[in-house]
């Protein structure tokens, strides 16, 4: 059985398994690494680093 499989947008790093990204509209890649869980972007200081303006799953780094 296998599960989802997860993409990464290349403009906001957000994660999903659509082809295009639900949040930014950009184009999604299969090939990223790592990710970070954001809970409340006003209080983190690691979103207000990588410019990120919503909850969810981020890319560290999507190619």
């Amino acid at each position: 059985m296998v599960g989802p499989v997860y993409k990464a947008c290349k403009q906001c790093s957000f994660i999903s398994e659509e082809d295009t990204c639900p949040r930014c509209g950009g184009q999604t890649s299969r090939e990223w690494q790592g990710y970070l869980v954001v809970i409340d972007y006003e209080k983190s200081d690691i979103a207000k680093q990588m410019g990120i303006s919503s909850n969810g799953k981020y890319a560290l780094r999507v190619r």
